[in-house]
């Protein structure tokens, strides 16, 4: 069975969009209660290919999970004891490493594989590993497994990252809250999502402060207890939508957001020529398109800078911006595979390192491209959206590992757009 998305121009889209819970907090929440044996919930969780891969892993580590409804879990961990992970579940995902840091803090010892996921650059382990030596635990590296194995516990300590990498601020974050004493985590990653995973833990008993500041201070606790908590909105949803907005010079009602966790979009849509309006009481963004889009520079950073993750789908919208506009890649080194799909739509963009030069065109050329991560995958959506004819994207798969219902939705805000399985 083969599935692609067919999309045609059909005008520009308008209406309301309700944004999910964040798949980048989601996965890390369902890892973090491993950390504790009572009864857990979590509302607002997307129902997402990785989101589903993460309940099978725990589910394969022992964890009694019950779906509540579409998009509540009730999750218990009070007899699991398995701390070695399936290979072919870690593979599938690469946030499935952050199994690594709760299995440490509650065992002792995690034995896990190299994550897979996404090909946009090696996104190495290594700051995660640095963060676990530190707390006291050994290091072992097989062929493509990791033995991580803290056989006289872990204990607190003061790690500093070479870089702000979130998943490492998240599973060294993870495994000291059980560690014995203080654990100080400097230059950490400040991500929202990262805010959202001590928020819950706090209330579970944890003993976290700083979240979303260079510098997290983890206080060790003995054990924690149960709660409930509610995944926060997906930033890089809303922000797709956003730009889809921009491109279709509509008029997108985007509910269910966090306007401070979107400030460099608004601030570059608004300098390409769209309206954008924020309703914080009622958690919402309206963003109009303008006729003439002006061309823009962007440069990726960890946040609160522009984030990686929106990089594609705002290139797609520069190809179509008057004049010339410069791409600076600065989290990944092999982010720009959505280029050379962009090109196939007669997009005028020319790549040298981490540095991409786009000359805005009239109008982009329907072709068969190809969805070569989960963000470019939008981002081939997106450009279908204005391109003259019928545009269809192959490799759909790694578009549902992170948009919930993309075509439909699309579909509601007057896009005409399916989604079509044939046989092989």
């Amino acid at each position: 069975m083969k599935e692609f998305i067919k999309v045609k121009p059909n005008g520009p889209l308008r209406g309301e969009v309700v944004i999910e819970g964040a798949k980048n907090s989601g996965l890390k929440l369902l890892a973090a209660t491993l950390l504790t044996k009572e009864e857990v919930v979590i509302n607002n969780l997307p129902m997402l290919r990785d989101v589903k891969v993460m309940l099978d892993l725990l589910k394969y580590l022992g964890s009694k999970i019950e779906q509540l409804d579409e998009k509540t879990y009730k999750i218990k961990n009070d007899e699991i004891s398995d701390y070695i992970t399936p290979y072919e579940l870690m593979n599938k995902m690469r946030a499935s490493f952050v199994v690594t840091g709760p299995l440490l803090s509650r065992f002792g010892r995690s034995v896990t594989y190299m994550p897979g996921g996404c090909s946009i650059g090696a996104r190495p382990v290594d700051l995660h590993l640095k963060g676990f030596k530190a707390l006291g635990a050994d290091i072992h590296m097989g062929i493509d497994a990791i033995d991580v194995n803290a056989k006289n516990g872990l204990k607190g300590n003061y790690v500093y990252l070479d870089f702000p990498s979130v998943g490492a601020t998240e599973n060294i974050l993870m495994a000291a809250i059980l560690a014995d004493g203080v654990t100080t985590i400097d230059n950490a990653a400040q991500e929202p999502e990262i805010t959202d995973l001590a928020n819950f833990l706090n209330k579970l008993g944890a003993k976290v402060i700083g979240a979303g500041t260079r510098t997290i201070k983890i206080t060790g606790v003995k054990e924690l207890k149960g709660g409930e908590h509610s995944v926060m909105p997906d930033r890089i949803e809303a922000a797709t939508y956003m730009i889809a907005a921009a491109m279709t010079r509509g008029n997108i009602l985007v509910k269910n957001v966090v306007a401070s966790h979107l400030v460099p979009i608004i601030a570059k849509l608004r300098e390409i020529g769209c309206t954008v309006e924020i309703n914080e009481d009622e958690d919402e963004i309206r963003v109009i398109g303008t006729d003439k889009l002006q061309a823009t520079d962007i440069k990726t950073l960890p946040y609160p800078g522009l984030p990686t993750d929106v990089q594609s789908q705002f290139m797609t919208l520069l190809t179509i911006s008057e004049g010339d506009s410069l791409v600076k890649e600065t989290v990944f080194e092999n982010r720009f595979m959505h280029v050379s799909e962009l090109q196939k739509m007669k997009a005028l963009i020319i790549t040298e390192g981490n540095e991409a030069r786009i000359k805005g065109v009239n109008k982009l050329q329907a072709a068969e491209v190809r969805a070569t991560d989960l963000r470019a995958g939008a981002s081939c959506v997106l450009a279908g959206l204005v391109a003259e004819g019928e545009t269809r994207v192959y490799d759909v798969y790694h578009i549902y590992r992170g948009y919930y219902n993309f075509v439909e939705k699309l579909r509601k805000l007057g896009a005409d757009i399916e989604s079509i399985t044939i046989e092989d």
